[in-house]
């Protein structure tokens, strides 16, 4: 048995080395110290057609461990799929093999993500004749605004059935690349968009974020669309409610009021085919400047 096992540690580690580098294009991270578990959250409501969803993770800053939360983006062109990253342990560190995008999803460590990424390929859905159709049973879409839909049971890897956020090491997840993941990984790949990168910079600037700070249970655990505003005075919130500028009446109030703004931004775009009106979009920043002065005024005062 000892001799199997260190025969299969070779084996991955021989597959991750084999795949191009275009895989995992992105920063490179290592550290000693093994990734948290993956939060329980809700995926939110798709907020039109052509969104795909990219499940949320842990980056790694210089404060630690920090939560990029799962939202919702368009991809660099139709036809591509999302392969989330993940943390594979290999000569006693952690890594970072950053997600990328690509005709076909590939190996991403057997991490059950959630919402069709159940550690092996990805029933959330497909691309056909440049629309993108949506699995019900795993995306949260509203049928009234998006109409290529279908429903098909998604049975995640019972192997990775759990909150596990890395592949190797002790307690890991011992998945290995499929064939045809490795045949993914040598199809022509995009790093993840501009947004993308700025949606993770974000979460690495919100200390409420910080594993450190929130001890698992981050402040935003999902977002509807990248660099959201409501999520950037979420953050500000966390913030002063940590720092003592706000008492925990205060932030719940604050809290509260995000909430409905976002309910607004919901229900609008459900009356308009997924999208905001110029005039909407004014009402939302008029509210949403309101919000951040009364922000401002308690952590200040």
């Amino acid at each position: 048995m000892p001799v199997f096992s260190s025969l299969r540690k070779i084996l991955l580690a021989l597959a991750i080395v084999a795949m191009p580098v275009s895989s995992f294009a992105g920063v490179f991270v290592s550290v000693a110290i093994a990734p948290p578990a993956l939060p329980v959250y809700t995926q939110p409501v798709c907020p039109g057609v052509g969104y795909l969803w990219t499940p949320g993770y842990w980056g790694y800053g210089t404060a630690g461990y920090y939560w990029v939360p799962g939202v919702w983006v368009h991809p660099p062109r139709v036809g591509l799929l999302w392969t989330p990253g993940y943390w594979g342990f290999a000569g006693g560190l952690y890594a970072w093999h950053a997600g990328y995008w690509g005709p076909h999803v590939g190996f991403y460590g057997g991490v059950n993500y959630g919402f069709g990424y159940g550690g092996i390929g990805f029933g959330g859905g497909y691309w056909r004749g440049g629309n993108f159709f949506y699995n019900r049973s795993v995306m949260n879409v509203n049928t009234t605004i998006i109409h290529n839909t279908y429903n098909k049971t998604v049975i995640n890897n019972t192997v990775v059935n759990n909150r596990v956020s890395y592949n190797g090491g002790a307690g890991g997840i011992r998945a290995m690349p499929t064939a045809a993941e490795m045949q993914a990984s040598r199809e022509q790949h995009f790093q993840a968009t501009s947004s993308q990168m700025a949606h993770m910079q974000a979460a690495s600037q919100n200390r409420g974020q910080f594993y450190a700070a929130n001890h698992g249970q981050p402040a935003v655990l999902s977002k509807d669309t990248v660099n959201g505003r409501s999520y950037n005075q979420q953050g500000r919130i966390a913030q002063g409610l940590r720092t003592g500028q706000l008492n925990s009446r205060q932030a719940a109030r604050d809290l509260n009021r995000q909430q409905n703004i976002h309910r607004s931004v919901v229900a609008d775009r459900r009356a308009n085919g997924g999208r905001l009106t110029w005039r909407q979009r004014q009402n939302i920043n008029r509210r949403q400047n309101n919000a951040s002065r009364q922000i401002y005024r308690q952590r200040h005062y």
